[in-house]
């Protein structure tokens, strides 16, 4: 007599390769019409201070095309407000007020072609690492203070062991 059973899910591993380490460079995120105009032209126009800051994970090419089929996708770790298009968050950033915010961890099938920059390699822990990185980050965010800026920076620091990335990077002229 047979049974029927449900499928047992199954654990997603981490890849035992190095990663590679970047950072990229979106537009921020504001409140629909003149804010969000103004984001977008700010971004475009390469301004610094006028852009929101990630970092991402890439498998080892090498490990990656060896052993698996499709390629893994890259991961991306960030910080940003909980709702970044309210009006209220907009005005707590001009006060810089505290406001809520949220570590945002998701997938990237590959690593975008501008604005992102190669900063360093990473063991086969860096999943993990920034994970945990992730799960201590304080989510009281204060543009200028403790926002996506702090958090690449830091989270960069424990995954290569560069110090103020972004101020590298900016140094360097790359915009």
């Amino acid at each position: 007599m047979s049974s029927a059973s449900t499928p047992t899910p199954t654990a997603v591993a981490r890849p035992a390769g190095r990663y590679a380490v970047y950072v990229a460079a979106v537009p921020l995120r504001g409140p629909q019409g003149p804010a969000q105009a103004l984001m977008s032209s700010a971004y475009s126009l390469g301004l610094w201070d006028l852009q929101h800051f990630m970092v991402l994970l890439r498998p080892d090419p090498a490990r990656t095309r060896t052993q698996v089929q499709e390629p893994e996708p890259s991961l991306v770790f960030d910080f940003q407000p909980l709702d970044p298009e309210d009006a209220l968050a907009a005005f707590s950033v001009l006060s810089r007020s505290k406001i809520p915010g949220v570590v945002r961890r998701r997938t990237l099938r590959r690593i975008p072609d501008r604005r992102s920059w190669f900063v360093g390699l990473s063991d086969g822990g860096a999943a993990d690492a920034a994970e945990r990185f992730s799960e201590r980050w304080p989510t009281d965010l204060v543009v200028g203070n403790h926002d996506c800026r702090d958090y690449t920076n830091g989270l960069v620091e424990v995954l290569t062991g560069q110090k103020r990335v972004l101020d590298s990077l900016r140094s360097a002229g790359r915009q």
